[in-house]
């Protein structure tokens, strides 16, 4: 069995890793010649805690490599198609970029292998790929297949390698005798459904997510303002059968990313072509955006005047565990606070270049503690844990202000009740 992953970003990456650590012969493609140069030499394009070394070992062992040729993926018994869906800054995805690849692709494909799709695509798509090739079959059979991937950045390798479960669209019993024997490796858990229901599922479990963040930093918003404390509201819910210990109910940062906003946006354009009214789904981009303002909400409200006034960022990257800021909302809230006239100073172990538009205007420090150096406001804007080893008693004679702005409680155990420090956090009452 051989097996072609084809786009090589973020999933693309763990997927080709992870399957040839399993033990599957893998080829990786893409047809961006840097971005297998790179890898060829053991470099993933972005940090993945433990991608690199897993990259390496499966090169060294033979299991895996990586190529720009598409014609390498006719030696595939499996095509994955791993795509990482580009998204624009309102949360459109172009889904024609991921579609135009895939065409490309069929004139490559072997008689008799299975085409995987994995990449955040609307409903809809496989078939529309399926008729295509159709087209250009020449007479070769290839099998249609929909997975929808489930990774968490910063924990990629764990959510592939060990999966609660794994979702699987599938029209024909052929594609699963393919698929099976490989998905196996990963999870005895495995639910075959049609491939409709496979994209939707998706769309449907992102939208619940996103819903459940905004729902609860909106009933945060109100705690705020009546004296109720949402960390214990929260508690209160969690205790709640019907809702459970692992709901998705802690108030805290607007969610960001793409990832969860990509689907809500499939979902309600889907609405708007099938002509449904779908205004709960309608209300979840717009209710997150106004929270996203919640931070530099809380510096103006606590420090007045913003210009001239020292921001320590502890944090840039979208999650802890990757180098990426794409649609961080560090990096959004860098330029709030810059179009306002702060002093900005920031520390991120593992950030890349700023953009341009912010470079010149914020200082990157080698340290929190040197980023906090006479600080009127610390703001946590990404978890990393070596920030829980800051305290109280380290940062009192540090900073110019004790005023912690922590969304996510993240420092809670630290700072909550620590003398002389106001320690701000959603849902906490003003």
């Amino acid at each position: 069995m051989r097996i072609c992953v084809y786009g090589l970003w973020h999933l693309g990456c763990v997927t080709a890793a992870c399957l040839a650590g399993a033990g599957w012969s893998t080829i990786g493609l893409d047809l961006q010649g840097e971005v297998v140069a790179n890898l060829s030499k053991g470099r993933p394009p972005l940090h993945e805690p433990g991608l690199e070394a897993l990259i390496q070992d499966n090169q060294r062992a033979g299991r895996l490599d990586f190529t720009a040729d598409p014609s390498r993926a006719s030696t595939a018994d499996i095509v994955w198609i791993t795509f990482d869906t580009p998204v624009d800054e309102a949360d459109r995805a172009d889904a024609g970029y991921v579609i135009r690849a895939v065409e490309m692709l069929f004139p490559y494909l072997k008689d008799g292998s299975v085409l995987l799709i994995s990449s955040q695509l609307p409903v809809g798509t496989t078939h529309a790929l399926e008729q295509s090739f159709i087209e250009a079959s020449a007479g070769r059979t290839v099998g249609f297949a929909y997975s929808p991937e489930n990774l968490r950045l910063g924990r990629s390798i764990e959510a592939f390698t060990r999966p609660e479960r794994i979702v699987v669209g599938i029209r024909e019993a052929r594609v699963r005798a393919v698929l099976e024997p490989v998905l196996a490796r990963f999870t005895d858990s495995i639910l075959w459904v049609s491939v409709e229901s496979a994209e939707m599922t998706k769309h449907a479990l992102n939208a619940f997510l996103a819903t459940s963040v905004t729902f609860m930093n909106e009933v945060a918003s109100v705690c705020e303002h009546v004296g109720a404390d949402a960390a214990e509201v929260e508690e209160a819910l969690r205790s709640e059968p019907r809702i459970g210990q692992r709901a998705y109910i802690r108030p805290g940062g607007a969610f960001a990313g793409g990832t969860l906003a990509r689907d809500v946006m499939f979902l309600t354009q889907l609405g708007v072509r099938h002509g449904l009214t779908l205004p709960l789904l309608g209300g979840i981009i717009p209710s997150n955006e106004h929270h996203r303002q919640w931070p530099f909400k809380q510096l103006s409200a606590r420090l007045g005047e913003l210009a001239g006034r020292r921001i320590a960022l502890l944090g840039l990257t979208y999650t802890p565990g990757t180098s990426s800021l794409r649609r961080s909302p560090g990096i959004a809230l860098c330029r709030q606070l810059v179009a306002a006239g702060a002093i900005v100073v920031a520390h991120d172990p593992a950030a890349e270049a700023l953009p341009a538009d912010i470079a010149g205007n914020v200082a990157r420090s080698t340290s929190a503690i040197t980023a906090l150096h006479q600080a009127d406001a610390a703001v946590i804007a990404t978890e990393w844990p070596e920030y829980r080893e800051l305290t109280p008693h380290d940062l009192m004679p540090v900073m110019a202000r004790h005023l912690v702005i922590d969304q996510g409680r993240f420092m809670s155990e630290q700072f909550a009740h620590a003398a002389g420090w106001q320690y701000v956090t959603v849902g906490t009452p003003l």
